[in-house]
Formats: C-alpha cells, structure tokens, sequence
C-alpha cells in the first residue's frame, strides 16, 4: 500500500459514509429527545423504562456511541483513517448503554421481539459494521 490515498473511491464509499453520518445524527437527535421529559413521556412503554432512572454511566455511554458515531461518520467522509478508533469508541459505547438496556429488560420489563431488534441488536451491528468498514477502506487507500 503506498503512502497516498487513492484519488478516487467507488460512489459507494460516499453513500454509505453519508448513510453513517444520517444514522449516527439521528441517533444525536434521539440522545437530546430523551433529556425532554415530555417527549419521553409520549414514547412506549419500553422506551420510558429504558430511559427513566437511566444511570449517568449509561446515559455516557449513549453520548459516546452516537457523537463518537457521528464523528466517526464525518472523518470517514473527510477520508480520515482515524474514523477507525472512533467508530471502536462508539461500538463501547454502544456496548456500555446495552448493559443498562439488557439489565431492565431482563428484571422489569419484557421486549417485543421488534424491540429487541430495534433497541439492542441494531445499533451493535451497525457500530461493528462501521469498525469493519472504515478498515476496509483503509486497505483500499480511500481513507488515510
């Protein structure tokens, strides 16, 4: 691999750079929807338990996994290979919210299936994805 990155990259590179960058920004949105009390209180049943009496180290770790994502996101459309170690930094984030997520569905309420899909196994194959995408890239040349 030489020392310059490639001039161009496939149009793929760009679309699902921008689709990381649009799922980790919505997931921003929804970290700020959850500090509003009447939103939260507009949501499922599953959501609010979630949420209400979330612990600070929880609710840390969902700031790391979507800001991280999103910063991860713009530096891989900046063609930055350090979005490599911030998209790590949000896969533990991720991780770090899925133990409080996985610990009140196990002792208070009980996940649809959908739910379980939605809240838990997503996000996690999404932050992974996205580790393995940007190294890719990497070995392509895109990033560097």
């Amino acid at each position: 691999m030489t020392d310059e990155p490639v001039k161009t990259v496939h149009w793929s590179f760009w679309v699902i750079s921008a689709a990381a960058l649009i799922w980790n920004v919505m997931g921003g949105i929804n970290f700020f929807m959850q500090m509003n009390i009447d939103v939260v209180a507009s949501m499922p049943e599953t959501a609010q338990a979630i949420i209400e009496d979330r612990p600070t180290w929880a609710t840390g770790g969902f700031a790391v996994a979507v800001f991280g994502g999103a910063l991860g996101a713009l530096l891989l459309l900046l063609r930055k290979s350090m979005a490599y170690y911030v998209f790590i930094a949000s896969l533990l984030g991720v991780i770090v919210t899925m133990l409080h997520t996985i610990g009140i569905a196990y002792w208070t309420i009980t996940f649809k299936p959908f739910e379980i899909m939605m809240m838990i196994l997503m996000p996690m194959l999404v932050a992974a994805l996205l580790i393995y995408y940007a190294k890719w890239t990497e070995h392509k040349g895109w990033i560097r």
